[in-house]
């Protein structure tokens, strides 16, 4: 090592000390990276697990590059929980950092002069954020042109062959082919196997110029791995609660879904835990709170879906559970590696259910959609700006799906976001129908793989290790395969008594559509803005969400029979002369109709029912009848007659405006006359919310005093 060399790694690791206590030292792979960075300005990939210090080099980097000269670092990162703990490490070396995302925008501009004036040593933005007109058209020229260094952290969400893509991080790409000719530019990640680390190279454009890979073991030698296959969501729930205080320190408890994370939480809490809900749906100032909460000891658990994962810093974290099992052993690699950073032991246990494949399916379902669609799209797009909602009236995509598509196609070159919407660019595209493919046969694999692992004799963290292609992995002798010990799946019975009573509580409020969508005289619909007091729904019940935890699987069993097993609930009797019964148009089964009654009796209604009406139906209209037909009965509330579907069958749609067409003429006018007083208005399932509100509507105007929407189940 040269005396320069020398003199660069003792300032580094001065620095480090500042950032992480007296006494600290440089890794050797961490030294590799910084001095690529810094001495050779070089482009580089560090690939290492969650706790290894992939900050500390950015953090390192910055102050040397900072005394150096260079311009400010430009951290790309994709969770404000990240950007937080980004911001509060670097304050701890005496690094200036600010972030711009959507939860500050009142301090854009004062932050913005702050960089330009030379006070700001890291900008954190938002991948979202590159692709926001004003800030790519005004700022990111000026950031390009001045900065010292580019950072993208969680650099597998570039890749779609990763497991948590962000269309936004594609124009990444882009901005790296802008910088001027010298800056170094830094990927990091924890989780990316070797198709990913070659996908990210490529397109981050890292490739030119000899990019440093760096990679290093996955082991992580805190982790006690087990799976714990219990029958039911009330043995799981029930075995949880039990034995949360058996589980070291503070943790985290995975769910597949919002509606589970914030039902588990509620049972906890009930049972006397102190935790917290924590999803995508969870308001900016409670995530906050919540994660102070954890930090801090003050909760035991946080309930949370995978909005809690990427870049969460707790070194003593003690344990992470899963309630259900997440698509991907990459997945779950990354959220398991959140605890045991800095303990001897954290437990990481897996409860797998019945209904996750269902879940992995859904999730499925919204990857990129197929050529025919995607030049729908870009044939709708042209000069003149369209919003998003504008779009949806002519293409049947769902909002996620088509923000999306409309994402990668900016990043493409094929269209592009300007103020107002969205434009073609008239540049050539190719749909690549061969990677689309290969991708949906990799989540497939992944999907197997992630049931290989619940399955395995073989020790548990070399099956994690070897999926992210970390060679020379050694079984860790710790996980309940090597060790041959194991939690029990015994359920204390209280426990699991009470989590059967509180799983099989019914009712759920549903909210009632006030708002037409956007452009709706594009489908011949003659609606537009606020719907009218006088023809809206009261808010309504259902039984359950069919993604609830125990609600929801019974209910897809009922109106689905092929997706649950039927060792979860047995299969549906005749309630008359019970007999087992398959047919999807069968009777609502007694358990089903006691729950509704039970729903019906505790809605707390200002004004009772005065007449009960049926949504007709082509595919179960002999369950519907029957359940309005007992409703009617057994509230001794008139049965005023059934709504008839008009026409064909309306086709599925994908998108709320085409759903609202669909089903805008969905009903003939009402044959039986309507009391000025609240109806109850039954149907099977509330999708969209679409057909209870057209309906409501047509109640309304032929004189309902009002509508309150009732239905087994609803889908979200």
């Amino acid at each position: 090592m040269t005396t320069t060399e020398t003199d660069l790694r003792t300032r580094a690791e001065e620095i480090l000390e500042t950032l992480a206590g007296p006494g600290s030292r440089l890794r050797e792979d961490q030294w590799t990276a910084i001095h690529a960075l810094v001495a050779q300005r070089r482009r580089a990939l560090v690939v290492q697990r969650t706790g290894w210090g992939k900050s500390a080099v950015y953090f390192v980097a910055t102050a040397l590059l900072r005394e150096a000269g260079a311009g400010a670092t430009v951290i790309v990162s994709p969770l404000l929980a990240l950007m937080r703990n980004q911001i509060d490490a670097a304050a701890r070396a005496g690094i200036r950092a600010a972030t711009v995302n959507s939860a500050n925008t009142a301090d854009w501009e004062r932050t913005y002069d702050a960089v330009a004036a030379g006070e700001v040593d890291v900008l954190l933005v938002s991948p979202e954020r590159l692709n926001n007109p004003d800030f790519r058209d005004r700022v990111l020229p000026r950031l390009t042109a001045s900065a010292g260094m580019l950072v993208v952290d969680e650099a597998h969400c570039v890749s779609d062959w990763g497991h948590d893509f962000r269309p936004d991080y594609r124009r990444l790409r882009a901005l790296i082919a802008e910088l001027p000719d010298g800056i170094p530019v830094l990927a990091t990640t924890a989780t990316a196997n070797d198709r990913v680390v070659v996908d990210v190279t490529e397109q981050l454009g890292l490739s030119a110029g000899e990019p440093l890979v760096l990679r290093g073991s996955l082991d992580r030698e805190s982790l006690r791995l087990s799976v714990v296959k219990l029958r039911t969501a009330a043995d799981r729930l029930g075995w949880l609660a039990a034995r949360l205080d058996e589980l070291p320190g503070a943790g985290i408890v995975y769910t597949l879904t919002v509606q589970a994370a914030e039902e588990v939480a509620e049972f906890l809490r009930e049972r006397g835990h102190p935790v917290a809900s924590y999803t995508g749906k969870t308001p900016p100032e409670e995530r906050l709170a919540a994660e102070g909460d954890l930090l801090a000891n003050r909760v035991k658990a946080l309930v949370a879906t995978s909005a809690l994962g990427m870049g969460f810093d707790k070194p003593d974290l003690g344990f992470v559970v899963h309630l259900g099992a997440p698509a991907s052993p990459v997945a779950y690699y990354q959220q398991i590696g959140r605890a045991g950073r800095a303990v001897e032991r954290a437990e990481v246990v897996l409860l797998p259910g019945h209904e996750d494949q269902d879940i992995w399916r859904y999730f499925a379902s919204l990857a990129f959609p197929p050529e025919p669609v995607v030049r729908q799209t870009l044939g709708v797009l042209g000069p003149e700006p369209l919003s998003t909602a504008a779009i949806e009236t002519r293409v049947d995509l769902s909002r996620t799906r088509l923000e999306m598509l409309l994402k990668v196609l900016d990043s493409d070159g094929a269209a592009k976001r300007v103020k107002g919407g969205w434009v073609a660019t008239g540049q050539d595209w190719v749909y690549d129908g061969e990677r689309h493919r290969r991708i949906a046969e990799a989540r497939k694999a992944e999907q197997q793989a992630m049931l290989g692992y619940l399955d395995t004799d073989r020790c548990r963290l070399v099956f994690l290790r070897e999926q992210l292609d970390d060679a020379g992995a050694q079984p860790c002798g710790r996980c309940d395969v090597c060790a041959g010990t194991a939690w029990s799946a015994e359920v204390d019975a209280g426990a699991a008594e009470a989590a059967a009573e509180r799983i099989a509580r019914p009712g759920v409020e549903v909210a009632p559509r006030k708002q037409w969508p956007s452009g709706m005289g594009e489908l011949g619909v003659a609606a537009s803005g606020k719907i009218p007091a006088g023809e809206l729904a009261e808010s309504g019940r259902v039984i359950g969400r069919l993604s609830d935890i125990g609600w929801g699987t019974r209910l897809r069993a009922l109106l689905d029979p092929d997706a649950v097993p039927d060792d979860e609930f047995g299969p549906d009797l005749d309630p008359e002369t019970g007999e087992p019964v398959s047919s999807t148009d069968l009777p609502v089964p007694k358990d089903v109709l006691d729950a509704a009654v039970r729903v019906l009796a505790g809605w707390g209604w200002a004004e009772r029912p005065v007449g009960v009406v049926g949504i007709g139906s082509r595919t179960r209209p002999n369950q519907l009848d029957h359940l309005a037909r007992r409703i009617s009965d057994i509230g001794r509330i008139p049965l005023l007659g059934t709504l008839v579907p008009a026409g064909e069958r309306p086709a599925a749609h994908a998108n709320s405006a085409q759903r609202l067409a669909a089903v805008w003429q969905a009903f003939e006018e009402p044959a039986f006359a309507l009391p000025d007083g609240p109806v109850l208005l039954v149907d099977d399932v509330i999708d969209s919310g679409w057909t209870m509100t057209v309906a409501a509507r047509l109640l309304r105007r032929a004189g309902a005093g009002s509508v309150l929407p009732f239905a087994l189940a609803q889908t979200g």
